[in-house]
């Protein structure tokens, strides 16, 4: 993220913090565009509607998405002022809940809950308000830090290698990005889950270890766009891959095509470039015949409900019998909630960057 600098994401603190009222709440607020997050009471209804909740934030995770969307970069442009903040976990404190679709849980106040609250947001505080949608009952086999850090990406990267791409033992992936957050629950997905054999692709040289102890056999920095074909036909006795699991997009999409075999597989998941690819459909006649498949999981919750609380549902029950384990890069304090933001613009960290709301 070169667009973002590193001095839009200094903190600014309110020190008029007092007698807080019920339908108050200490959060990290977005007040105008590119500039930092202000620490203050946030206003936030005082009554739930039907269908919803309200959760004592424990940690929430701290995503690309949440940062695009401060910076400017997202095609999302909230209403100001705003709190970011999807990935929750917590305490359930209130309830209006229908439990009226099948697919839903029958959680109750008191119960400890993963929010994937994309609809609604507010993460970044102490209390924020969550669809029944949107939430998933903990397993007590794990810590909340373990369940934050593992629903949207995991659930991602399942939908995208198992469903889609029917990704099976002994096959060849490429995962480019493999060391973000998305990345790293591919290769998690596809190395321990897929029993595949991985190939992770890496912006950087000093992450590529983190990649090959997540389940790759060979992990590498790229150099160049084109030395990424390269390698991976080096690698692949010039097969190609069965499949690729692309996060990147920009100009390491034409490259990634160039990795993929004869009726093999092309996952789009993410363009952690900030730049779509732009592609011709007569180069898709002129390479390997393929599939090109796009993955979201909020397209999912639209469209599939069923589908995306079952691969949710799903990555919690395999990370609590311990196939697949997530990346914790580092855990913030609310009021670091800048510095845990500017973090993708640096370059600093590989995996899930959490903020600690509260004990």
């Amino acid at each position: 993220m070169k667009y973002i600098t590193r001095n839009i994401y200094k903190l600014h603190v309110n020190h008029d913090i007092r007698n807080v009222r019920s339908k108050f709440t200490k959060a990290a607020v977005l007040k105008t565009v590119k500039e930092p997050l202000v620490l203050e009471d946030f206003k936030i209804a005082d009554k739930l509607k039907e269908g919803q909740l309200r959760i004592a934030v424990k940690y929430c995770a701290v995503n690309m998405s949440d940062a695009l969307i401060c910076s400017g970069l997202s095609e999302i442009k909230p209403v100001l002022p705003y709190v970011p903040g999807f990935e929750i976990v917590g305490e359930v404190i209130e309830s209006k809940a229908t439990n009226a679709d099948d697919e839903e849980e029958d959680i109750s106040v008191g119960d400890r809950v993963l929010v994937l609250n994309k609809e609604i947001m507010g993460g970044f505080a102490e209390e924020c308000i969550v669809d029944e949608k949107d939430i998933f009952g903990i397993p007590s086999e794990l810590s909340y830090e373990t369940a934050v850090s593992i629903g949207d990406s995991y659930a991602t990267a399942l939908i995208g290698l198992a469903r889609r791409a029917n990704l099976k033992k002994d096959n060849t992936i490429l995962v480019t990005a493999a060391a973000g957050g998305l990345g790293l629950a591919a290769v998690d997905i596809a190395a321990n889950m897929c029993k595949a054999k991985v190939i992770g692709a890496c912006r950087l040289e000093k992450n590529t270890s983190i990649v090959r102890d997540k389940g790759a056999f060979i992990s590498f920095e790229i150099k160049s766009p084109e030395s990424l074909c390269k390698r991976v036909l080096k690698e692949t006795d010039g097969k190609g891959v069965d499949v690729v699991f692309d996060a990147v997009g920009g100009e390491i999409f034409p490259s990634a095509l160039d990795c993929v075999g004869h009726e093999g597989k092309v996952i789009v998941a993410g363009f952690a470039s900030l730049q779509l690819p732009q592609l011709n459909i007569n180069e898709l006649l002129r390479r390997p015949s393929f599939s090109l498949i796009g993955v979201s999981l909020n397209n999912y919750r639209t469209h599939s409900v069923r589908i995306y609380r079952q691969s949710v549902k799903d990555v919690l029950t395999m990370c609590k019998m311990g196939v697949i384990t997530p990346n914790i890069s580092e855990t913030l304090k609310l009021d670091q909630v800048n510095e845990a933001l500017e973090h993708f613009s640096t370059d600093k960290s590989s995996g899930k960057i959490l903020l600690k709301i509260a004990d």
